[in-house]
């Protein structure tokens, strides 16, 4: 009977393996999304979390395999558990981190079993942060009022 009282703590219980399970599936739907800017942050800033908690680590530079507008963009190697993840890199990781070339792709991530809900659940409680914050200030940019147009009979001025 016990293991079965644990089982909805152990779904969120925030270790290394779960936080590092949970950026995955994050990053992995972020880079077929629609939107993925929300994605995008909330892996960043989990990331950003977990060095400061040194429950994970900068490894190196990596030549970036999509670089935007220029010849050459490094991204930060990061390990956190079994998985590594690239983020944009720091001016002090150019000076800091060693540069390891291109990216190895023999290297992969093992697979992961979880939903993308639950993967954002367990990072938003990791982290703070909320979509809805996100999502209604992109809405309300892009919102346009609208005005009915005026018809007037022909040869009658606007005024």
């Amino acid at each position: 009977m016990r293991p079965e009282q644990n089982s909805p703590s152990t779904s969120l219980t925030l270790t290394i393996e779960n936080l590092s399970q949970a950026v995955f599936i994050v990053n992995r739907h972020a880079k077929t999304a629609t939107n993925p800017k929300y994605l995008y942050k909330l892996k960043h800033e989990s990331l950003k979390k977990l060095i400061v908690e040194g429950k994970a680590q900068k490894i190196g530079l990596h030549f970036s395999e999509h670089p935007r507008n220029s010849q050459q963009q490094s991204d930060v190697l990061v390990e956190c558990g079994n998985y590594t993840f690239h983020i944009p890199p720091t001016k002090t990781d150019f000076s800091e981190l060693p540069h390891l070339g291109r990216l190895d792709g023999s290297m992969r991530n093992p697979k992961a079993s979880l939903s993308l809900n639950h993967a954002k659940s367990i990072l938003q409680s990791y982290t703070g942060l909320t979509e809805i914050q996100q999502s209604t200030s992109t809405h309300t940019k892009n919102k346009r009022t609208y005005q009915k147009p005026i018809f007037k009979k022909l040869g009658d001025r606007y005024s």
